[in-house]
């Protein structure tokens, strides 16, 4: 795989406690972001806490929230081992057995299996578009600048792609530009455009990637799709909410009529 990033989100480097000795302000802003993820698919777990780097009495009382939730000492101290539980979804969404053997049912897979896991970004000292699971897709970088959409949909193209011993980068640059990617596929003719797909829909195939047209050259929004009904595709996207925003807060599960919206598809098909 091309995009590691993830990886530098599952440990930390030492214990960390209140008044700890070893404490590192990195380690407990993460620690305190993934507290704060944990509560959104549990809303009762009492784990939402500030994210400032500062083990205080907020975060020891969420840590050991937390611990009760899984049944654990109420210690208020994160051990890697605690680490583990916490960040545990997106190891299973980037590291999980596939079962596939084709590039276009491994992207949904890979979609899936990461929708699964409930991707989120936090607002972190007043910047969106940030905390592990935006990292994770965008090679490191967050905040208000960085729209992840992108990010998010090669990042599910890397690891289909990687589990068949093949490079994304030879269909399209790693970048996190829909108008890269949409330009890239005008170069290659890889690019169906909107008034095609609604004269021939059977050019748009299952983990093929979407575009939304704003202008000829303009794309602004992108994701995976998952299967074709009709008129509608569904599909599984980055950085977008219930109203299909471009600049959203999570990964979800869409249904998007590409007769009423301009849905340029990238495909594919090379790495088929």
């Amino acid at each position: 795989m091309k995009k590691t990033a993830y990886q530098k989100e599952l440990v930390i480097k030492a214990t960390q406690k209140r008044r700890g000795t070893d404490n590192n302000k990195k380690d407990v802003m993460k620690i305190q972001s993934w507290l704060t993820l944990f509560s959104i698919p549990n809303p009762s777990s009492g784990t939402a806490t500030e994210i400032d780097g500062d083990f205080g009495p907020a975060t020891e009382r969420a840590v050991k929230n937390l611990q009760s939730f899984h049944n654990l000492a109420t210690t208020g101290i994160v051990d890697q081992g605690l680490f583990d539980k916490l960040c545990v979804g997106l190891k299973e969404a980037f590291e999980k057995p596939l079962l596939g053997n084709n590039l276009r049912d491994l992207m949904v897979e890979v979609a899936e299996n990461h929708l699964r896991q409930h991707p989120f970004e936090l607002n972190i000292r007043g910047q969106s578009n940030s905390g592990p699971w935006v990292r994770s897709y965008m090679d490191g970088h967050d905040g208000s600048p960085w729209f992840w959409c992108m990010g998010f949909a090669q990042a599910i193209l890397d690891q289909a792609a990687s589990a068949l011993g093949k490079n994304f980068k030879t269909l399209m640059p790693l970048t996190y530009s829909c108008d890269t990617v949409g330009n890239t596929g005008l170069e290659k003719n890889l690019l169906s455009r909107y008034q095609k797909i609604r004269r021939d829909p059977s050019v748009i195939k299952k983990g093929d990637i979407f575009l939304i047209q704003k202008s000829r050259l303009d794309w602004t929004h992108t994701g995976i799709i998952t299967s074709i009904d009709g008129d509608v595709i569904e599909t599984i996207e980055g950085n977008t909410n219930h109203q299909g925003s471009r600049n959203g807060v999570a990964v979800m599960k869409r249904t998007r009529s590409f007769r009423r919206s301009k849905i340029d598809v990238f495909s594919i098909e090379p790495l088929v």
